[in-house]
């Protein structure tokens, strides 16, 4: 029988060396999000197929050859989620979210999954934090989720990255666009690929969207979104730059941005960079006015954005910016004996309850061995308990990096010295990054009090 020893391919495994720089950026996104009244929701991993079909677009490269679809033991179809925002406005519906006062405001940090070519910034598996408002159609509602979302590159230290924007119309205006871009495309019909053959009578805008070089080539010359937007249109674009300039939030309008799903309307946006490759776009979203009555729900106005934690990750390391390590352990107790391992678990337990990030023998080595244990983990401190502690209650404090030792009890005093070291949950490698008084205000605490 073959041995399984390969991830799928698409798909990563995200080790301990780097797990802790995905929970920072987790605890960032989220804790920046509430900053803005944005509370957590979390929705299945899979939902029936036809909610994406209704909602991202049958014309879109996402249904028509990305999606992960199959049949359950019940004969439905059902859909591994694409991405977030359907099953989240799926939700409200269900739920009666939009009973409540509006705007609703909703973020998550969800698994998603597309069946592309896997390359640098684009698995088969990813992972997105992602934002909802619904209930709001002014443009102060744009302004504020692009401010979140620029808020969070900012705490991130993240840089040379550009804001763009666009508006796509509405419903009203956009058939006159659709018009102007299907006698444009007609033109040109014997050279589109055969997916924007079927596009050009079904969703003339999905061929601005198309990878191919060829139709990107003749896309580039198409008539402009912007040309055919109504007043309406026209004037919330205006509005929401306007905010924009207020906030101090630089931007640039980019008449070719539509996006890759068909649920939106008027205002769509993208952050990029040019630092991680072809795959740039690091955050990206916009409005959709109409997709809560789509799926069942009253006339509701919403907008939102996913940003893909993979490729965020890949610009701060061509950054270089400084991501937390884990906690390193704080203090190490070695132990010769039966006698002395219970009692070193026994201070590892009082002292974990303290919030000390602390560790013991559990593999039966010498103390030799046990100390270079300690060593390869960074223990900051350690200690030896043999049958002399142990019959005289008190034991020699080392500090690893300056091999200093001093003798205390194995009591309220060796709590106290680790104190006055400054170790316990007070200088974790996340105070550490962003510091004590920014981190309490992300938590949701007072600085001052603290």
């Amino acid at each position: 029988m073959a041995i399984l020893t390969k991830a799928p391919r698409g798909t990563q495994d995200i080790l301990p060396k780097d797990s802790f720089q995905w929970r920072f950026l987790e605890t960032v996104t989220m804790e920046t999000a509430a900053l803005f009244g944005f509370k957590e929701i979390r929705t299945p991993t899979f939902e029936h197929t036809e909610l994406f079909c209704r909602s991202v677009g049958d014309t879109t490269d996402v249904v028509q050859k990305e999606m992960y679809t199959f049949t359950d033991k019940g004969n439905r179809s059902v859909t591994l989620k694409p991405e977030g925002t359907a099953g989240a406005v799926r939700a409200a519906v269900e739920h009666s979210l939009l009973a409540d006062a509006l705007p609703v405001k909703v973020s998550y940090l969800t698994s998603c999954f597309r069946y592309e070519k896997p390359q640098a910034g684009r698995l088969r598996e990813f992972h997105q934090f992602g934002v909802e408002m619904l209930g709001s159609k002014s443009p102060s509602a744009d302004a504020e989720v692009i401010g979140l979302a620029n808020e969070i590159f900012s705490v991130l230290g993240v840089k040379h990255l550009a804001l763009e924007l666009n508006s796509i119309g509405c419903p009203e205006c956009r058939p006159k666009y659709h018009k102007a871009l299907k006698e444009y495309f007609e033109s040109r019909k014997d050279e589109l690929c055969e997916t924007c053959l079927s596009r050009l009578e079904t969703n003339p805008m999905r061929i601005l969207d198309c990878k191919s070089p060829v139709c990107s080539a003749i896309a580039k010359d198409a008539p402009v979104v912007l040309d055919f937007i109504c007043d309406e249109c026209k004037e919330h674009f205006d509005g929401v730059k306007a905010r924009l300039d207020s906030m101090g939030i630089a931007y640039t309008v980019n008449p070719r941005i539509v996006r890759g799903l068909d649920y939106y309307t008027k205002t769509v946006f993208e952050f990029v960079t040019s630092q991680i490759g072809a795959q740039g776009t690091v955050c990206g979203g916009g409005r959709y006015d109409g997709l809560v009555e789509e799926l069942g729900g009253a006339k509701t106005p919403g907008l939102g954005f996913a940003m893909g934690l993979e490729r965020l990750l890949l610009l701060l390391a061509a950054q270089e910016n400084e991501l937390p390590a884990p906690r390193p352990c704080e203090l190490y107790i070695a132990s010769i004996g039966d006698a002395a391992n219970i009692k070193a678990g026994e201070l590892c337990a009082r002292l974990r309850s303290e919030g000390f990030y602390v560790e013991c023998d559990t593999m039966e080595r010498s103390v030799k061995a046990q100390m270079k244990y300690a060593n390869k983990i960074g223990a900051k401190m350690s200690m030896v308990l043999g049958d002399s502690e142990l019959e005289s209650g008190k034991a020699a404090l080392k500090d690893m990096d300056t091999g200093e030792s001093a003798e205390v009890s194995l009591g309220d005093e060796l709590t106290q010295r680790l104190y006055d070291a400054g170790l316990a949950r007070a200088t974790s490698a996340l105070t550490d990054q962003i510091g004590d008084a920014q981190l309490l205000t992300l938590l949701g605490q007072d600085p001052i009090s603290e």
